[in-house]
């Protein structure tokens, strides 16, 4: 699976983007699929994740409230709507495809991984 982010950006504190993935291969309808982030200086950390179906969904404490992770099989896409945005959200946001079904927080589980995409939060 091959995976494109796009959506990133530069936004004040307290604004909203929507990161997309687009994913290609037929095998994505059948991974969960998750979103990690890097700060500088830091590692890389789980943000997201969805289930193969988009019925079942984890989230990091630090987003939790704060973002929706989702996906549209029929577009063969996944999105991250991020709201109520902070200067700790700063990173690279990634788009990252498991090897499972199930919901995994584990990025050993994710076996492709996107570019990354810049989010950018100013105070």
């Amino acid at each position: 699976v091959q995976l494109v982010e796009s959506g990133g950006g530069l936004v004040q504190a307290g604004g909203s983007l929507r990161l997309s993935c687009a994913a290609s291969g037929r095998t994505f309808r059948w991974s969960a699929m998750g979103w990690f982030r890097q700060a500088p200086g830091k590692e890389r950390e789980f943000v997201a994740a969805i289930n193969w179906s988009g019925g079942s969904t984890n989230y990091a404490d630090s987003v939790k409230g704060r973002f929706t992770i989702s996906r549209d099989n029929a577009k063969n896409t996944v999105y991250l709507q991020m709201n109520s945005l902070k200067p700790e959200d700063t990173a690279v946001y990634y788009c990252a495809g498991s090897s499972r079904g199930i919901v995994t927080t584990a990025p050993s589980d994710f076996k492709s991984w996107g570019q990354g995409t810049q989010v950018t939060v100013s105070s």
